[in-house]
């Protein structure tokens, strides 16, 4: 099949015809919603960026897909869907707006968090849900080295602090935040849920990229009193996680404890999935509109360069697809059958996926070199997209150098450090 340089082949010809095990009418009906509103994110993303956080059309647009509740119980509104379906949902959302799809990824993780808490704080978080416009809430330096601080008084916590990274906190309406503590068993650490009245938000997310996700800092400077009920130990969080396995509807919560964190990158590997194609598209539609600069062919589409360079991207971003998508199914497959995986199996699909992401980052990298200065324009979506998955490949939990170090060592049969790439290995 021949194409002219006007029509956009930016989709794979085989994978798509790939029909997944694992995709629900939910997940592609949401997918679905989502993809319409591409041209909207594409459009405010400048003025996101701006603002430091998402504008008020986009989170209410996306809030009416339901993505922001893809984790979420259907017990409890929400629509508790499998690790495919939450890639595919969460691709989507990339290809419009990598920092919208951030704030979809964490989500997915602190809705099912908050689950973890005794029930009349689950209900006290969840009664506000109906209606409310972008995430519930949020998470800030739950496994981090420094935390907030709390002390036992009557009638719960007493707690202040400082935390970081608190994606969403512009849109949200709980905070969970890390403490340490003391009791007659000595020094501990546990996390709390704190409400919008109890902190403040320091406006100091300035960075290069996904600066629309309002990753701020939250500060109690003095201490605010926490209900017992809102307290967890995080030496009982593996436990209350586990517990969650088969107390809910839905895919997610099939779900074992290698699982869910497998969910959790697979949620961050699916935002550089939908960026990089969201990269594709735009290639895809401003090489035929440019003259190269010193090359004497009629567009930068005709120019053989180019064209390796939309070759070779295309093929890599095909190959993460595929990677991405079958660990997805694996995920998926496994917690059907009431299974979990091992740490080394674990530890190395989590390789996988975030080699995928770095291919994906490489992609968008080779596209925007072969486009050349038309895109550094901070209107050009491919600066975004570019600059959004080089902050995305910096989180501690997905960066590639100490993932491979800790694959390595199971390659030659070492002792494992016993924690995936950012995370700390025990914080009980």
């Amino acid at each position: 099949m021949t194409t002219t340089a006007g029509e956009n082949r930016t989709t794979p010809d085989v994978s798509s015809q790939y029909v997944p095990e694992f995709l629900s009418e939910t997940g592609q009906r949401i997918a679905q919603e989502v993809s319409k509103l591409i041209p909207l994110m594409r459009e405010a993303a400048p003025e996101a960026e701006r603002l430091g956080a998402l504008t008020p059309e986009t989170v209410r647009a996306l809030s009416e897909t339901g993505v922001f509740h893809l984790t979420t119980p259907i017990e409890l509104g929400g629509h508790a869907v499998g690790a495919r379906d939450m890639l595919e949902a969460i691709a989507t959302v990339g290809r419009g707006d990598g920092s919208a799809a951030w704030l979809v990824s964490a989500a997915t993780g602190n809705n099912v968090m908050a689950l973890a808490y005794p029930q009349q704080a689950i209900d006290e978080v969840y009664d506000v849900s109906e209606g409310w416009e972008g995430p519930l809430l949020v998470g800030a330096s739950l496994f981090a080295t420094r935390v907030g601080s709390a002390r036992k008084v009557d009638g719960g916590w007493l707690v202040r602090g400082k935390w970081g990274f608190g994606s969403g906190c512009k849109h949200a309406a709980w905070a969970m935040v890390g403490v340490e503590f003391e009791d007659d068993n000595g020094p501990g650490r546990g996390q709390v849920i704190l409400s919008r009245d109890q902190y403040t938000i320091l406006d100091d997310w300035n960075v290069m990229g996904m600066c629309a996700t309002s990753s701020n800092t939250l500060v109690a400077e003095t201490e605010v009193l926490v209900p017992a009920h809102r307290f967890i130990k995080m030496s009982d969080l593996p436990m209350l996680m586990d517990g969650l396995r088969g107390k809910y509807q839905g895919v997610g919560f099939t779900w074992g404890s290698q699982g869910r964190v497998l969910a959790i990158t697979l949620s961050s590997a699916g935002n550089a999935l939908g960026m990089a194609r969201g990269a594709l598209e735009c290639f895809a539609e401003q090489a035929p509109a440019r003259k190269p600069f010193n090359l004497p062919y009629p567009t930068v589409a005709d120019t053989p360069s180019t064209q390796v360079t939309a070759g070779r991207t295309r093929a890599m971003i095909n190959a993460a697809q595929a990677v991405m998508e079958r660990h997805a199914d694996a995920v998926d497959r496994r917690s059907l059958a009431g299974g979990d995986f091992t740490e080394d199996e674990a530890s190395e699909l989590h390789m996988d996926l975030i080699y995928a992401i770095r291919l994906c980052a490489d992609a968008v990298d080779m596209m925007q070199i072969a486009l050349g200065s038309s895109t550094v324009s901070l209107k050009n979506p491919i600066q975004r997209f570019a600059r959004d998955l080089r902050v995305l490949s910096t989180h501690g939990a997905i960066r590639f150098d100490p993932m491979a170090e800790i694959n390595g060592r199971d390659v030659f049969g070492l002792e494992s450090v016993g924690m995936f790439a950012g995370g700390l290995p025990n914080v009980g």
